[in-house]
């Protein structure tokens, strides 16, 4: 391998991180801006946000753990999100109309983030059970399409698009 194609290389894979990286900062912090509002309107404060995401690791005793319990939600919260990043970037590398059709595609994978975590993440994990109503999962599936799915999708195309030009 000569030099310049080690170079390259290196540039992709600095690339693909950052595009990764950003992808969970981005899309983490909109979708927990949305939490944290949608809560706010029901009584509920950021801290005790994070703390439910916590207890997924923790169970009730997250709800106990004060900031430090917001802390690990805070970091499981956008652990998730930069993993599902990656995922929707390794994806696209077989998948061009990930690359090419981003607004339809982007949403459709929320769609898929959404469906994933809430019926098989969050059961498997030890969050206390929790109650449904129409306006929550109208409203968490809204986030997860626009401040999830479609920033992950526009970010991966950037990435792709940066590369090729």
């Amino acid at each position: 391998m000569n030099a310049s194609a080690s170079a390259s290389r290196a540039t992709i894979s600095t690339s693909a991180l950052f595009t990764i990286l950003a992808g969970g900062a981005i899309a983490g912090t909109l979708d927990i801006a949305f939490a944290f509002t949608f809560a706010g309107m029901h009584g509920a404060s950021p801290l005790r946000v994070l703390q439910f995401i916590a207890s997924g690791l923790l169970g009730n005793a997250a709800f106990a753990g004060g900031w430090s319990a917001g802390a690990l939600g805070a970091f499981c919260h956008y652990f998730i999100i930069t993993v599902a990043t990656s995922f929707y970037l390794v994806a696209s590398r077989h998948i061009t109309a990930l690359i090419r059709h981003p607004f339809v595609c982007g949403p459709l994978y929320g769609v898929v983030i959404y469906l994933v975590m809430n019926f098989i993440v969050v059961p498997l994990s030890a969050v206390p059970s929790k109650s449904y109503t129409l306006e929550g999962v109208v409203g968490d599936l809204a986030s997860h399409l626009f401040f999830v799915g479609l920033p992950i999708a526009l970010l991966v195309r950037r990435h792709y698009l940066a590369r090729s030009a």
